[in-house]
């Protein structure tokens, strides 16, 4: 709510920026109303406003079919991709088949992209579907919204209702389509792209069919009744004509040169020079007619000639604005008049689409007639149409205003002087090259899409990419995408240039990076590869000079193989990094000495992902200590590579049970990463959001649950804003802190959350499986059986059962294939299997599964005892309840008596991590003794004892986390009533009617 003003939607989310300013905006589609002739003849660009629906649609039936066929099947939440070059008839085809899903009972509504544009009138949506059939979402210029934005768009209710939901988006091109795909899955949604292909110029019936239905159509609007003898002004067959837009203003010249008694010209040049005569010749009629009146009544039109193509040259720049900003806008540009005056008689021209009057500067239409009238009115062609000398000056004031107000039109700006230099490559080289040059910030204030643009022009001048490329941050999730494609188009550029095999190995490793940042890891990993092979052979001829060098580029392998998940490659590389660094020749000792603690730090991470966590503890304290000796930092790269080995410090140690030196090295680890977030969110907040995952961790292995928690929420917070602006490089972070999460919330009983979380997590996981097993199945094995956890904790036995099995089928084959690295993991996947084969009365199954898990924790437990044996002490009490249940009582005791030993020499040394645990062990313990047939007076005596340590343990963990613990204290409380029972006392004896949770039930 702003000065009394409110817009909202009913049935439908809102998305609302900082500034109360609407992500998006939902409005009902509404047929066309029929637009009066008169006007659209004043004017005849207006008539290939696809908007007024001049002519019938025709010639693009198999693609209408193609996206009801989309429509009827499927999934119930689908979006499609619908993309073609500027004039193919997309906007077209949307709006027919949008008519087609309102007559069979669709709700179908717009979305219109917020920034800049002005909110409806005041009052609301009404988005409830009621009988709705199902619900389609258009989305036109969709390749121009951020993804962010797009983002929060896919989350709306509006399109998670119990009926079939389609998003259609519009866009020029494919090149965000993967990324928003990616989003897309977040939700499950069914993703498809369409190609509006160019009309085939082998089929010149169908050209010529759309002539004729478009010339007939505008013939009627021109009152003309046989436009049989009214034909194409040019060859039909030619390319120029592969577009519909070309054949639509084929037709429409015809009809008009025919009405007013011209020659119509016959090649697409000539077609747009002659409607934009007519846009010249309007402006004149209208300034010459002095009794032409707004309204009756009112002033005449008092614009010349000249001032309006000043305003309309400017509207084309700039886009729709608000009226305030629109009148600074003409303010501040050298446009002689009153601003006031000039807006009002531009919208007599050019009407705004928004029904308030509250936007001003409404462009031309359709996009590429007003693309070409930029590229025209620009001084540097050498076409039959009058250049203007003061459209430079324009261009470069509105490039100039480098404020606030910038980001409203820059995105626009940039993109349609981009896509104008694509056919007219002087807008390039005289205006969109020297504007970004002079300020090569606008292009990264333009966002990742129009980064893209740029790169993607074919005669982009390298000089300007270099620029621009200057001003890019190190990292910024948003601009990861564009920069990875403007540092592609210059690597393709200067490697066609140079023999020189060190500048060619810079090239890769540089093109590496980015394309890693931006997700593209089997790229990454292929660019990086190229570099690694040109420094062997530089080494082979002079290793002093050359070594380091490729010790850099395998560690910059090795990061990109481990980020594709291809891990068993990444360790050797990585080792051959450490090799060199330690045997080269030592030039400046800082540097050498620092490239070998970021060679250890990437060690440490790849022999962790191997599982051989000792070494990696090694590797780790060698790195940090190298970092210590040139503390404080020089520089945030310095500190960053710091607080990353810090990061693979502090797991190495808690794996090790060294918990109070892991928390001091993950606390310095965090506060330098949240210094550096701080200064530099977008470059620096994913590495905040690791360290504060494996904060979390290791808060939570010392019982700091609450703490924990808080931790895993601001992870999984940052992690969701990176996804919104890079999926593909961002989502297997987000699954692996949602799983996190759901640990975290488990602990502290929220059992009902960590099932979200975790469900969440392996839908991520899963959608990432499909496209890269190798990648990400250890992690969708992992979150399953996490998510497997919280279901039986829930008392969902049976999906727990599926998701334990699912887990261990993975782990068991990847265990088969590497013992040393899935075989803990695996073990984990039986112990949680055989519990919920258990729960389900499964009784032989789960004792064989339960067995299995011990025995290879017993395995473990040898080869490295501080890692593995709380772990073993878990199966152990597991499988005691086990025996038991399969009437081996003798058997149990043994077992759970070595659990509660296990537990209890733990728990002396870590109480916090363990006494849950052996808290559960003693309660295990006492239940063997308590359910054995024959069992001697000590035996319950010491059950007897076991449950009472138990009740005090959980007295005291139910205080602090009642929903996690109050319902193990009520079975401690029933493990000493049986023990009672069994010794013959009564049960006040210890007055449980006392205790915390009341009197257990007999």
């Amino acid at each position: 709510m702003e000065n009394g003003f409110g817009y909202g939607v009913v049935g439908a989310d809102m998305h609302v920026f900082g500034n109360g300013t609407p992500v998006y905006l939902l409005e009902h589609w509404r047929t066309t109303r029929a637009s009066d002739r008169d006007w659209l003849r004043e004017l005849p660009s207006r008539m290939l406003n696809a908007r007024h629906e001049v002519v019938d649609f025709t010639g693009r039936e198999a693609e209408l079919a193609q996206l009801n066929q989309w429509r009827q099947g499927g999934p119930r939440l689908a979006a499609r991709w619908l993309h073609g070059p500027g004039g193919q008839g997309k906007t077209r085809l949307a709006a027919r088949f949008a008519a087609q899903c309102a007559a069979d009972g669709w709700a179908v509504v717009t979305a219109v992209h917020g920034p800049g544009t002005v909110l409806p009138p005041p009052g609301s949506q009404d988005m409830r579907l009621r009988h709705a059939r199902g619900v389609l979402i258009i989305v036109d210029y969709a390749d121009r919204w951020p993804l962010s934005h797009l983002t929060w768009l896919f989350s709306n209710a509006l399109l998670h209702r119990d009926v079939p939901a389609r998003v259609l988006l519009l866009a020029r091109t494919d090149a965000l389509w993967p990324a928003v795909r990616a989003t897309l899955a977040n939700h499950e949604a069914g993703t498809s792209s369409q190609l509006l292909e160019a009309l085939a110029a082998d089929d010149l019936a169908q050209r010529t069919r759309m002539y004729i239905v478009a010339r007939d159509s505008f013939a009627a609007t021109y009152g003309i009744r046989d436009a049989s003898g009214v034909h194409a002004p040019g060859p039909l067959e030619h390319e120029d004509f592969g577009l519909t837009l070309a054949i639509h203003m084929a037709a429409l010249v015809a009809v008009d040169a025919e009405v007013t008694g011209r020659r119509p010209p016959q090649d697409m040049a000539g077609l747009t020079v002659y409607l934009l005569d007519r846009e010249h010749l309007h402006w004149e009629n209208l300034y010459g007619h002095e009794s032409h009146e707004l309204e009756p009544g009112e002033r005449a039109y008092a614009t010349p000639p000249g001032v309006m193509n000043q305003a309309v040259f400017t509207a084309t720049l700039a886009g729709p604005q608000p009226r305030p900003l629109g009148t600074s806008l003409l303010e501040a540009l050298p446009i002689e008049g009153s601003p006031e005056t000039i807006l009002a008689d531009h919208a007599l021209c050019y009407p705004p689409t928004d029904p308030t009057g509250k936007t001003v500067l409404e462009p031309l239409y359709p996009d590429r007639l007003a693309e070409d009238f930029l590229a025209l009115t620009l001084p540097g062609h050498e076409a039959d149409y009058p250049a203007q000398p003061w459209a430079e000056k324009i261009a470069y004031c509105l490039a100039d205003r480098i404020g606030e107000s910038v980001a409203v039109w820059t995105p626009r700006a940039i993109t349609f002087l981009a896509t104008a230099a694509v056919r007219w490559p002087h807008v390039g080289l005289q205006y969109l090259y020297p504007i970004l040059y002079n300020h090569p910030r606008l292009a990264l204030i333009a966002g990742s899409a129009a980064l893209s643009a740029l790169a993607d022009i074919p005669t982009v001048d390298p000089v300007i990419l270099h620029a621009v490329e200057k001003e890019f941050p190190e990292r910024d999730v948003d601009l990861d995408i564009g920069m990875a494609a403007v540092t592609e188009r210059l690597a393709h550029f200067h490697l066609d240039r140079t023999d020189d095999d060190a500048t060619r190995a810079g090239i890769y490793s540089h093109l590496g990076i980015r394309l890693g940042d931006a997700g593209r890891f089997d790229e990454a990993v292929s660019v990086h590869q190229e570099a690694v092979s040109l420094r062997r052979r530089l080494v082979e001829e002079d290793a002093a000079a050359h070594q380091q060098a490729l010790a850099s580029a395998l560690n910059n392998l090795g990061v990109a193989l481990a980020r594709a998940g291809r891990r068993a490659e990444a360790l050797p590389v990585a080792e051959e990094a450490v090799t060199l660094r330690r045997g080269s020749a030592v030039d400046d000792a800082k540097e050498h000495d620092l490239g070998l603690a970021t060679a250890l730090t990437n060690l440490s991470s790849k022999k962790a992902e191997m599982g051989r966590w000792a070494e990696a503890l090694v590797a780790a304290e060698e790195a940090v200590a190298i970092h210590r000796r040139y503390a404080p930092p020089d520089s945030d790269a310095d500190e960053l590579a710091f607080a990353e080995a810090l990061h693979n410090l502090g797991p190495a140690l808690l794996k090790a049970e060294r918990r109070e030196e892991a928390l001091q090295v993950m606390e310095e680890a965090v506060a330098s990463n949240r210094r550096l977030a701080q200064t530099a969110p977008a470059t620096y907040a994913p590495a905040l959001a690791h360290g504060l995952a494996n904060l979390g961790a290791c808060l939570s292995s010392l019982g700091r649950w609450t703490e924990a928690l808080r931790a895993a929420e601001e992870s999984v917070a940052i992690r969701r804003r990176n996804v919104e602006s890079n999926p593909e490089a961002h989502e297997p972070d987000l699954a692996e802190s949602l799983q996190n999460l759901g640990v975290d919330l488990a602990r502290v009983g929220r059992q009902a959350e960590a099932l979200a979380a975790s469900e969440e997590s392996v839908s991520v996981y899963r959608r990432l499986v499909l496209a890269d097993p190798a990648a990400h199945e250890p992690a969708l094995a992992r979150s399953l059986r996490n998510m497997g956890a919280h279901l039986a904790a829930l008392g969902r036995s049976q999906e727990a059962l599926r998701a334990s099995k699912e887990s261990l089928t993975i782990r068991r084959r990847l265990a088969a294939a590497d013992p040393a690295a899935y075989e803990a993991e695996f073990a984990e996947s039986l112990h949680n299997f055989a519990a919920d084969l258990s729960m389900l009365g499964r009784t032989a199954e789960a004792l064989a599964a339960g067995q299995e898990a011990v025995a290879i924790r017993q395995k473990l437990v040898s080869r490295n005892p501080a890692e593995f044996e709380p772990f073993l002490a878990r199966s152990l009490s597991m499988l005691g309840q086990q025996l038991a249940g399969a009437g081996q009582h003798l058997a149990a005791m043994f077992v759970t008596q070595d659990a509660v030993r296990l537990y209890r020499r733990l728990s002396e040394a870590a109480p916090a991590a363990h006494e849950p645990d052996l808290a559960m062990a003693l309660l295990s313990f006492a239940m063997v003794r308590a359910e054995a047939r024959t069992v001697v007076l000590d035996d319950l005596v010491r059950g007897t004892a076991a449950a009472l340590e138990a009740v005090k343990i959980y007295q005291r963990l139910s205080g602090e986390f009642p929903e996690a613990f109050t319902n193990h204290l009520r079975s401690s409380y029933g493990a000493v009533a049986m023990m009672m029972d069994r010794l013959g006392l009564k049960r006040d004896v210890v007055r449980l009617d006392l205790l915390p949770g009341g009197r257990p039930e007999s």
